[in-house]
């Protein structure tokens, strides 16, 4: 869905680059949007803000798309929901605009650039931050671990597995017992939690790999009463997850910079559809804030993002 726009003629000088995101309802997202949109005001860019009402709307965000590439804007910026799916309406759509892919990953090399988190170091960094917490929590690195990922063939979520289940080996105490795939619901995030913790007694820690899953397990970790004993980290973060992380509900949240992300997403894009050279791919970064860092000034800064 478009947020209204200004019109009149000033608006007719200034080239458009629509935002196509997973999902326009959630906080993460809005933080991409809010980037594009500060990124619009600055570069004198038209920024339409597209994009389905859930990540798992797949042939939603096709038609989004397509429909974007009929109004022949300036180029597209795009944060593909599903790595296959995706692939072939992104080939197609390159043909007739520059595409700048965000976030993720889809099956096409038709991206004139490319900006997203290192996912598989951020699912590194996860694996480190979970064996550090679990010794804290415990006083040894071993036990049994969960992974909970949002939705099947996401390309930064399978990432972010991947660089997880590689780093975790370096962890040889740490014991992967549950691999589990969710619906993008906080609810199912919740009842995987909770079964989860029923099914494994003996579970030690908990990656949930998105800010949706985040949610879900961290509200099953405190109405189970389990903090003190079971260690969990989220990926992303918003004002709930924050307060949990404050806690101790949360360990650890591995934290973009979705605000970069969708600022120079825009900006990308604007230089592009000049024809200028841009970068092929460009790392947006991760950190891992935990309680003892979250106070810090650049902790600050991305955990209260500008979304106005």
């Amino acid at each position: 869905m478009a947020l209204a726009l200004p019109g009149g003629a000033a608006m007719a000088q200034q080239p458009t680059i629509p935002i196509i995101v997973k999902d326009t309802t959630s906080f993460y997202w809005q933080i991409v949007l809010a980037g594009a949109r500060q990124a619009g005001k600055d570069l004198g860019v038209n920024v339409p803000e597209l994009g389905a009402q859930a990540e798992t709307d797949i042939n939603g965000q096709i038609s989004i798309l397509e429909n974007a590439v009929a109004g022949s804007p300036a180029a597209i910026v795009i944060a593909p929901t599903e790595r296959t799916a995706l692939g072939p309406p992104i080939t197609e759509a390159a043909q007739s605009v520059p595409i700048i892919g965000i976030d993720s990953g889809a099956d096409s090399d038709a991206f004139t650039s490319f900006l997203t988190t290192d996912n598989v170091q951020g699912g590194r960094i996860a694996a480190d931050g979970l064996a550090a917490a679990i010794k804290a929590k415990t006083g040894k690195e071993e036990g049994e671990v969960a992974l909970i990922t949002n939705t099947p063939n996401a390309g930064s979520l399978e990432e972010r597995k991947k660089g997880f289940i590689e780093q975790l080996a370096k962890h040889p105490g740490l014991k992967l017992v549950a691999d589990r795939y969710a619906d993008g619901q906080a609810a199912t995030g919740l009842n995987i939690t909770t079964d989860l913790l029923t099914a494994n007694p003996n579970l030690v820690g908990i990656f949930a790999s998105n800010l949706i899953m985040a949610q879900g397990a961290g509200q099953a970790v405190a109405e189970n009463g389990v903090k003190d004993k079971l260690a969990l980290i989220g990926f992303d973060s918003d004002e709930r997850l924050v307060s949990f992380l404050q806690d101790g509900v949360i360990s650890g949240l591995v934290v973009q910079d979705p605000y970069r992300m969708g600022y120079d997403g825009i900006k990308t894009a604007l230089a592009a559809s000049k024809k200028e050279s841009v970068e092929k791919t460009v790392d947006t970064g991760a950190n891992l804030i935990t309680t003892e860092n979250m106070n810090d000034a650049r902790s600050q800064e991305l955990l209260n993002p500008k979304v106005n």
